[in-house]
């Protein structure tokens, strides 16, 4: 589906990183129906990229790879709960170059050669917020070093970890999400108690929209939890191996 007007490749990759978007909810309150909860804030994780499979001996001169984009949870998620809509914008070599999802998982599959930039574009739902979210993305379909020979199973995956903060949420928006693990509650409004979590919840809390997409075991963890409790385990054996010696 791609025409032989795409960009040329480079062989420059792009470093996942991590980044915070402000994106206050601003709109005018919905003339006043909607009150707002001052001094407090709601922030979804979301990671944004690619993961690209080279094609092997199925590949040609303009379908060398395989490559799905996506906007997915910080932890799989589901974000359906606050983003409405994605809309991709491919290059014009494309068939319908501007892709529509309007439900999770926020992804979109094609095949292709060559190496572009995608504006991605979330809708939220209307109690969160009128203005939409711009993203760009650089599609990436060949690894940083470039020296060792294409894989077939091993593919390319480019993902940045961003944090969409949204202060002064609407008591509505507050109230439907306020226990849903896609998003996190650090400041509650003065004399605001949250309500206990049930159970259930927390069983659930890993559970979302990309929980069984065949391509999640190659997404990057961005845990911090995790990354500390690897910290943790790697002091731990460091430890026990001065001990033997």
């Amino acid at each position: 589906k791609s025409g032989a007007d795409q960009p040329e490749i480079s062989g420059s990759t792009s470093k996942s990183q991590r980044m915070k978007i402000v994106k206050s909810s601003d709109d005018n309150e919905k003339k006043g129906l909607d009150k707002k909860l001052k001094d407090s804030e709601i922030i979804v994780p979301i990671v944004y990229g690619n993961i690209a499979f080279w094609l092997g001996k199925k590949a040609s001169e303009y379908q060398s790879h395989k490559w799905t984009i996506y906007v997915r949870g910080a932890s799989n998620e589901d974000l359906g709960v606050v983003i409405k809509r994605a809309v991709f914008q491919l290059h014009s070599s494309f068939n319908n170059p501007t892709r529509v999802v309007d439900s999770p998982p926020f992804e979109l599959s094609e095949s292709g050669w060559g190496e572009f930039e995608i504006a991605i574009t979330l809708h939220f739902h209307s109690d969160v917020s009128d203005k939409p979210l711009h993203l760009y993305h650089h599609l990436k379909l060949y690894a940083e070093d470039e020296s060792g020979p294409l894989s077939t199973k091993k593919p390319v995956v480019i993902e940045s970890y961003d944090e969409i903060v949204l202060s002064e949420p609407s008591e509505t928006f507050f109230a439907r999400v306020q226990n849903h693990p896609a998003v996190i509650v650090p400041r509650l409004p003065a004399g605001f108690n949250m309500p206990p979590v049930p159970m259930e919840d927390f069983d659930n809390r890993k559970r979302g929209d990309t929980r069984d997409n065949p391509l999640s075991q190659w997404f990057t963890n961005f845990s911090e939890a995790d990354e500390l409790l690897k910290l943790a385990a790697a002091r731990q054996q460091v430890n026990i191996n001065m001990s033997v010696t």
